[in-house]
């Protein structure tokens, strides 16, 4: 197990600028010279593309729930041979996570206290001045398990308002690592599943540098990096999730196909896999010498015109499952089925491999961890395989073949709670809206 350093962003709640901060201070490091490590906790794989762009290193996530600690422990290790620091970014609050054992509520919290990780807490101080001091206070007392090394204020107003946070700070101990002035102009994209990805955000590199400058500008950099401490051993490491699909796995991925998790695919490469990416939005076919074809989640309801016109990716996708197995999740799900309604209301012919039509233009949010058993041996489990995965968008199903004998697994949420099937299975193809994350 690796012992390198590390420390974890966090805040006490969303929307605190904990995302921009990780960045510009990632960067930043990088730009000094220090070979950084992103990691995400909990199940987001769009921040994981964002701080990969900022560091130059592949981000992975670390998740309490859906991997047991020695799991997260050898992730950190197998990427630990090319790393000075981890700079971690937390999920939602701190302590905010689902009902579950001590340890494995999927909370960042938990992430800090397996890693040994202290945690760096990010004020969004508007609104408030000393009171701010309370919830950070709130936070060091509230879990014995985590260590609070200090904190950066963000949108700090004026001079005189940050006087009196600082003020309202001195009689805890904690030490202010930065402060950060209101500026509405570093906030990155959003889109309906969070930031607009990486590979789509025009001048990428420039708005990384110009966070890194507020970073350096703003942030004691010295100070954060001998907050840092080495990571805690855990006994019986591993790295763990899916099995490789195959030997040679087709990868749908482009701008409609892109939510896969670097530890997925580290994964299958140190199983000995080959990954052969390819891009449905260009017309292309699965490559004809791999043995699977994975397509990922994405956003495919903004493509859906471009997909029921791609005629070569359709036939080559189609003829490939005669004999192959195909796996599709979410968005992928989604293309495997009859047909995509955008968000207009029109409705685009898919791939018409499994019996479900879904539809963006009646958005509902569907969010959370699933447990998932699978009703048959696929690729990539076996049957009555128990996987982890995590659902996350706002399409809807309009017509779906609810026969049990084709069902791809039987789900429940992550208190227990009976979800019914989920996805299909038929022939060599499977999908489904939840993306799996480990086997349990």
């Amino acid at each position: 197990m690796s012992a390198l350093p590390g420390l974890l962003i966090a805040a006490p709640r969303s929307g605190s600028g904990k995302s921009t901060v990780t960045l510009g201070l990632q960067r930043a490091l990088t730009r000094a010279g220090r070979r950084v490590r992103g990691v995400k906790c909990g199940p987001d794989y769009i921040d994981t593309a964002f701080h990969a762009a900022a560091t130059g290193r592949a981000a992975i996530n670390l998740d309490s729930f859906a991997m047991a600690p020695t799991v997260m422990g050898g992730l950190v290790d197998s990427v630990s041979g090319d790393t000075d620091l981890f700079v971690a970014e937390g999920s939602m609050g701190l302590f905010d996570g689902v009902r579950g054992e001590a340890g494995r509520t999927g909370a960042s919290a938990d992430v800090a206290a397996h890693m040994g990780w202290p945690v760096v807490l990010v004020l969004d101080v508007s609104g408030h001045a000393q009171s701010a001091a309370a919830v950070a206070l709130g936070c060091q007392a509230y879990d014995p398990r985590i260590s609070i090394a200090g904190v950066i204020l963000n949108n700090v107003a004026s001079e005189r308002h940050e006087r009196l946070v600082r003020l309202g700070l001195e009689p805890t101990g904690l030490k202010v690592l930065g402060a950060i002035a209101r500026d509405k102009t570093l906030s990155l994209p959003e889109r309906h599943l969070g930031l607009v990805q990486a590979g789509e955000t025009a001048d990428l590199n420039s708005r990384l540098d110009a966070l890194a400058d507020v970073a350096e500008a703003s942030l004691d950099l010295d100070a954060l990096v001998a907050a840092a401490r080495p990571t805690r051993p855990i006994a019986g490491a591993e790295t763990a999730a899916l099995r490789p699909p195959g030997q040679r796995i087709a990868l749908g991925f482009d701008r409609a196909f892109s939510f896969v998790y670097e530890h997925v695919l580290a994964g299958w490469r140190a199983a000995g896999a080959e990954i052969m990416p390819f891009s449905p939005l260009a017309d292309e076919a699965p490559p004809d010498d791999c043995d699977c074809c994975w397509l990922p989640g994405g956003y495919p309801e903004l493509h859906a015109p471009t997909l029921a016109a791609a005629t070569g990716f359709l036939t080559g996708l189609r003829a490939f499952a005669e004999t192959r197995p195909v796996h599709g999740e979410c968005g992928g799900y989604m293309v495997l089925g009859e047909a995509l309604e955008d968000a207009d209301g029109v409705t685009h012919p898919m791939a018409g491999l499994l019996p479900v039509t879904t539809s963006y233009a009646s958005r509902k949010l569907h969010l959370g961890y699933r447990i998932a058993s699978l009703a048959g041996a696929n690729c990539f489990a076996d049957a009555g395989s128990r996987l982890v995965g995590h659902e996350f968008h706002y399409a809807s199903i309009t017509a779906f073949d609810p026969d049990p004998s084709i069902a791809f697994a039987t789900v429940t949420d992550a208190e227990g709670r009976d979800l019914g099937g989920a996805g299909h299975r038929v022939g060599n193809v499977s999908g489904s809206f939840f993306h799996a994350i480990a086997v349990q």
